[in-house]
């Protein structure tokens, strides 16, 4: 099992930044690729970004792609979101998932997930 620790929510204006941070722990964290998903009130959890345990590769949903970054310091076992541009529509409870695998077509969470942060972008 892998325990994730999130930070670095917050309130935001619309057109502002900011980064998110999931610090991983446990025998398996280092192995599996990680993700963020996200929830919005009343909507679906839906992916957002995902990485690979190498940091080679990384997606994107269409709409946060050229937004946000996804980046991987893999001595520290933790995963950053840089989110940029934000817009109203980004306001969700972040959540950062281990396992995460994707396809074009698919994204499928892992079963470890952080217990949320939570991003307000205000208009």
């Amino acid at each position: 099992q892998v325990q994730l620790v999130e930070s670095g929510g917050g309130l935001v204006h619309s057109g502002g930044s900011l980064r998110l941070s999931c610090a991983a722990s446990g025998r398996a964290a280092a192995m599996r690729n990680m993700g963020w998903f996200r929830r919005a009130p009343g909507k679906e959890r839906e992916f957002v970004a995902g990485i690979d345990r190498s940091a080679s590769n990384t997606d994107y949903a269409d709409s946060v792609r050229g937004r946000f970054s996804i980046s991987r310091n893999i001595a520290k076992n933790t995963i950053y979101l840089q989110m940029n541009s934000l817009k109203p529509e980004d306001t969700a409870v972040y959540y950062c998932n281990s396992g995460t695998s994707w396809t074009p077509l698919t994204k499928v969470p892992g079963n470890d997930w952080g217990q949320g942060t939570q991003v307000t972008v205000s208009s």
